[in-house]
């Protein structure tokens, strides 16, 4: 069996962004692999590996068809970030908690529809009274495994590949690469397709708000 998880190369970047971070900074990213799939038996989910293999996160809901509320772990089941769908919005809105909390939500994420700028996913800013600014956009094509995280100055922070095995045997939609560069923290890139998942990947639209 193809292993899914990447050796230690850096895939090609996704943006020709002239703002975007240069091959020296690019060559200390984490590079992880994500696999749209839980390690428990009937369940969804997430699992994602390092450079050599290594565990480093997982996402395991038991109700995905009616889930308003994911937590992303680490490898050994420690709650590290929960996102919650936002109840009495509009708009297709995400709060994202620091451990397993309720209250004081680290960053808000917006599906943004601007049929001008088909490209443009959803925007992060941060959850803070006083502080609306956002924080990073978000670009691509999340159905296609074809996602640029850019901050306010328009830097590329992380993006999402398709990934191949060796011979190039497509892996399809369910593994991809996740490039995140230095500045960015891994678990807040996660946490961002978790996100993605949920507006675009189908679950979104059958939640109930929390």
């Amino acid at each position: 069996m193809t292993k899914v998880y990447p050796k230690a190369v850096v895939p090609p970047p996704l943006s020709s962004d002239r703002h975007r971070f240069s091959t020296e900074s690019n060559s200390n990213a984490a590079v992880l692999t994500v696999w749209k799939k839980s390690l428990l038996f009937s369940c969804d989910g997430f699992t994602v590996f390092d450079t050599k293999g290594n565990l480093v996160f997982r996402v395991d809901n038991y109700a995905a068809a009616n889930k308003a509320e994911v937590v992303l772990m680490d490898a050994s089941g420690r709650s590290l970030l929960t996102i919650r769908r936002k109840k009495l919005s509009l708009a297709d809105s995400w709060l994202v908690y620091d451990g397993d909390t309720a209250v004081n939500p680290r960053f808000s994420v917006t599906k943004h529809v601007n049929f001008l700028n088909p490209k443009s996913l959803a925007h992060v800013s941060s959850a803070k009274k006083n502080n609306r600014n956002v924080t990073y956009a978000i670009e691509g094509s999340y159905t296609q495994r074809c996602c640029v995280v850019y901050d306010d100055k328009r830097r590329c922070m992380a993006e999402i590949k398709r990934k191949e095995a060796v011979g190039g045997v497509g892996f399809g939609g369910d593994v991809f690469w996740l490039v995140v560069q230095p500045g960015m923290d891994s678990s807040v890139a996660m946490a961002l397709i978790v996100v993605m998942n949920q507006m675009f990947g189908g679950s979104s639209r059958r939640c109930k708000p929390y």
